[in-house]
């Protein structure tokens, strides 16, 4: 036998799970003769691309990770002094391991469905509880994108909190200028587009008896790292009906007075520096904590306690109706993407440690700033701010910061140097004496310094030099949790414990549409916790950093390639982040053209919730077109809303396929209509995962589009977050995306300001989406939209016969997803949420509910999955349908039955008499593969109700939980 030594094995038949015989079995359960002729029923021949895409040819795991290391190798790892918000932290290997690098963490969905999610959610606590602790706050959310986001959110939600004839109107907010510029770069961002006067300005010369003020942002400690009380400014700003948030640091607040103590409204920051690597700028925990009256407005999800159907305490998300999904175009904030992932590390990191580990960090931190600040004094230099937690401002001239710059980088050493020649120096965790001693020995080189300094003599007497008015007085973490898991394998079991409780990719399917939950491949998760990826400052000089600079090259030209675009943004870090982008994109094209009065955005009524709330945060005005009853844009409706409004239109927002998971016959004609009356496509690319390598958004006819990159190119869910929302644009928008404040993003001189902190978004996970693309390859790529579509279909073939299917195409076929309609089983009793929840007895998470049909559930398998995974939840979902039935011929209790009581617990099961009108064996084995791998529900089902009404978002004492089993 003649040997092929070329015959590598392909990724892609690790990720395309359905094999050659599981293939032509679906095929022949369609009654089509080949995939193409499924292809060709699905996806309309005026739309499909004429050639295959261009890409690299695909790499095997052993050759990507071999090649792509000598990419990272460009990378240089330099001391990182510059703070300015991210610092060197030490990730404790245990949480490394067991939550970073673990899929059964990082494979999870957004808990929506609380019941197989109690573990995130008692970790999100946790972080809430951990936030409205150190800031001295009432309330915070489960995270947000990064710090300067968060600020953005806040001037959204002190807009919509003005009070008071006097300041109903006001439109003023002010930004101190000690903040983080790349915070009043994105403020400038999300200020002018809702007609908001932002003034950045010193803090000090502020009038805040000016009726025309509503807001402020102060930070604290500030970017020159000097801390002031701001006890008596946040009074006289409250005496004038102001409000005032506070940009802060968590390692700070463990020694230094909490904004709560100053009477502030509102706190934001990141979370980075609680055991996060750097990352080039991202993916990082944003936090906001405000005060309790606030938790309507607060943007982004809250966790909180609530009871299950025993009374048991049981965690889930809190007022949900506060977000975009339900307030679409009067929705204040279009957060949709958390970032869930890193906030339970940063939850786990204030765990393991507690807060004298905490306190032990924070004061050796300050320590380090301390003795630096001595020894630089002894050198002759000038420290200029005099009361600081860890960043000191040295003041040199600029011709003395360029000779330290030179030496600096010589030695491998990063300083932050100001534009008047000052230096900036933040210490962190990873500093030890010896870092300061290099320090030293770097300005006192460069500068031709000959005093003598014994730094390691110093480091012997260094002492707390916080104004005694500015340190922390009260406790802080003081609910058990933080205090009990401080050895590694307490610590190990409980992050185990809290594992087993979610239901994530490791178990079975999670088959939501338009989420797109596919296979995250451990060879895609590698690099992302190599230190040359990592270890990275996002503001460290662009040419230490060339082997960031050549994925974003590559990656860039790749997405273009798939999209058909010009150009790639890879700055916002979510989806919706992404769409925001888009629509500011187009808004500032208008505005370049003299069209600034261009400002209706025309949007389906169909339209996932992000898209009307990004468009009222871009400044414009909403006018929701109709859908026909075949789930489609309504062409003539449209048609006419764009005429009337042509004057000023400014764009349609349009999700293709369609949010129904049909390929709209209509969409060429209906972009014409909109660039025919002066208006731009912006594309929702949430359903990119039936385009790859068959159509693409660009040859549709869009003008932009965002990308999920974690949905289509393999970024995990992470629990609800991480996420990466590129945007593509042709070409005359893109001089128009997203550029920075602080390091030229490549962009040009037309560049918006920032939508994210960092100026390429959440740079530490991009190499996963890279690595997917370098593996699959264009041949590889365009088989997975074949195989997800195919997927699709074969489910729908499978299950039609039980659950009507509401919408198809032409040809009776779905996209790469489907919406089957549950509303018939309402007269028996049966709601969706019943279907939900008595599927995770079958081991399996729901698919979307009840979006973007009330009543329905919207089923997207991917390619990700095998005809056995398939077939098994399709036996589910039909054994279940019997269930009903069940129910709807008297069968069944209508009230006792397994469907009201799901999902059914292992605890419920073992413990007391078993009452009711069902076998055990129905409630938890129902079908043979279940008793085989059974996932247990911790929880009965949650009042959600009870949990509004009742509301807790933080760890309750252990004497509540006490009080209330007596």
């Amino acid at each position: 036998m003649k040997i092929d030594l070329n015959n590598f094995e392909r990724f892609e038949a690790r990720h395309n799970a359905p094999n050659h015989t599981q293939i032509e079995e679906m095929l022949s359960a369609l009654g089509v003769s080949d995939i193409d002729e499924l292809i060709a029923q699905t996806v309309p021949e005026k739309i499909r691309l004429k050639k295959p895409l261009e890409l690299p040819q695909p790499l095997t795991e052993y050759q990507f990770l071999r090649q792509f290391k000598t990419i990272a190798e460009k990378n240089k790892i330099y001391r990182s002094y510059i703070g300015m918000g991210y610092y060197n932290t030490i990730t404790p290997p245990v949480i490394l391991r067991n939550i970073m690098e673990n899929p059964g963490w990082y494979t999870a969905y957004t808990p929506y469905q609380a019941e197989i999610a109690q573990g995130r959610l008692e970790m999100l606590l946790n972080f809430q509880t951990m936030v409205t602790d150190l800031t001295g706050m009432e309330l915070a959310n489960a995270s947000l994108l990064d710090e300067a986001t968060a600020a953005g959110e806040v001037v959204h939600m002190f807009h919509g909190a003005r009070k008071g004839a006097k300041k109903k109107q006001a439109n003023k907010f002010f930004a101190a200028d000690t903040c983080h510029p790349q915070t009043l770069d994105l403020l400038k961002t999300r200020c002018t587009p809702i007609g908001v006067d932002l003034v950045i300005g010193n803090v000090a010369d502020l009038d805040v008896t000016d009726p025309t003020l509503f807001g402020v942002l102060v930070q604290y400690p500030d970017t020159n790292g000097a801390i002031s009380d701001y006890t008596d400014f946040i009074a006289s700003a409250h005496e004038n009906g102001v409000l005032v948030a506070m940009a802060s640091d968590l390692l700070a607040l463990t020694v230094l007075k909490e904004p709560g103590k100053m009477d502030a409204d509102a706190v934001v920051g990141s979370a980075q520096r609680f055991g996060v690597p750097m990352g080039y700028g991202g993916p990082h925990a944003g936090f906001l904590a405000t005060r309790d009256a606030y938790k309507r407005q607060i943007p982004g999800r809250i966790i909180g306690i609530s009871k299950d159907k025993d009374g048991n305490e049981a965690y889930r998300m809190a007022l949900q109706t506060r977000e975009q999904h339900i307030k679409r175009e009067r929705a204040t904030s279009n957060i949709c993407t958390a970032q869930v992932l890193l906030g339970v590390m940063a939850a786990a990191y204030a765990i393991y440690h507690g807060p004298e580990g905490l306190k032990t960090i924070a004061y050796r931190t300050h320590g380090m700033a301390n003795l630096l600040a001595t020894s630089i004094e002894k050198i002759g230099l000038e420290v200029v701010n005099k009361d600081y937690f860890e960043t000191v401002r040295i003041n040199t001239t600029p011709l003395q910061a360029k000779a330290i710059k030179i030496l600096a980088e010589e030695r491998t050493t990063n300083f932050r140097y100001f534009e008047d020649g000052n230096i900036g120096l933040s210490m962190n965790q990873q500093t030890d004496v010896s870092h300061v001693v290099d320090i030293v020995n770097i300005f006192q080189d460069a500068l031709g310094l000959n005093e003598a300094v014994d730094v390691e003599a110093l480091a012997n007497d260094v002492n707390v030099s916080i104004p005694a008015d500015l340190q922390r007085e009260s406790d802080f973490l003081t609910h058990p949790v933080f205090s009990q898991y401080h050895a590694e394998h307490e610590m190990l079991r409980y992050l185990k414990r809290l594992e087993n409780k979610d239901l994530s990719l490791v178990h079975s399917m999670i088959s939501l549409g338009s989420c797109t939950m596919k296979l995250n491949a451990t060879a895609e998760m590698i690099p992302v916790t190599w230190p040359e990826f990592g270890s990275i400052h996002p503001f460290a000089p662009k040419e230490q950093a060339q082997g960031y600079q050549e994925i974003f090259k590559n990656l860039e030209a790749w997405l273009c390639e798939i999209t058909g675009f010009d150009a790639m943004s890879l700055q916002p870090n979510s989806g919706a982040n992404g769409e925001y982008a888009g629509l500011l994109t187009i808004r500032a094209y208008h505005e370049a053209n003299g069209d600034s009065h261009r400002n209706i955005a025309i949007i389906p009524s169909s339209a996932h919730g992000t898209n009307p709330a990004s468009a009222v945060m871009a400044g414009m005005k909403v006018v929701i077109v109709k859908c026909d009853e075949a789930g489609n844009i309504d062409v003539e409706d449209l048609k006419a809303k764009a005429e009337h409004h042509s004057e000023n239109l400014s764009s349609l927002m349009i999700t293709y396929p369609s949010t129904h998971g049909v390929f709209e016959e209509s969409v060429i004609e209906i972009c014409q209509i909109i660039h025919d009356n002066g208006g731009r496509v912006y594309m929702d690319g949430a359903n990119m995962n039936a385009q790859v390598g068959l159509t693409s958004p660009a040859n549709i006819g869009a003008d932009v589009c965002h990308l999920n990159l974690h949905k289509t190119f393999c970024i995990p869910h992470g629990g609800g977050g991480p996420g990466v929302g590129p945007i593509g644009v042709v070409a005359d928008l893109a001089p128009y995306l997203p550029g920075h404040a602080v390091i030229d993003n490549n962009v040009g001189e037309k560049a918006s300001s920032a939508v994210s902190a960092a100026p390429w978004g959440s740079a530490s996970i991009l190499p996963i989406s890279y690595a997917y693309i370098a593996m699959m390859g264009a041949e590889g790529l365009t088989n997975a939209t074949k195989t997800a579509i195919l997927n699709a279909n074969y489910m729908q073939i499978r299950l039609k016969e039980h659950y009507p299917v509401l919408y198809v195409g032409a040809n009776g076929r779905n996209a790469h997803e489907m919406i089957v309609d549950c509303r018939q089983f309402k007269p028996a009793g049966i709601e969706v949420e019943d279907i939900a929840k008595r599927l995770m007895d079958y081991g399996y998470h729901a698919p979307t509910v009840s979006f973007p049909v009330p009543g329905t559930l919207m089923i997207e398998p991917t390619e990700s999955e095998s005809k056995a995974e398939l077939d098994q939840f399709c036996d589910a979902m039909i054994e279940i349908r019997k269930e009903i039935q069940e129910v709807i011929d008297g069968q069944a209790d209508p009230v006792e039955n397994v469907l009201k009581n799901a999902p059914h617990t292992q605890e419920m099961t073992i413990t007391g008499e078993w009452t009711l009108p069902y076998s055990r064996e129905k409630a938890v084995y129902p079908l043979p593969y279940v008793q085989a791998n059974k996932f247990w529900p911790t929880v009965r089902r949650i009042d959600s109700a009870f949990g509004d009404r009742n509301l807790v978002c933080s760890c309750i004492p252990v004497s509540d939980y006490e009080e209330v089993e007596a």
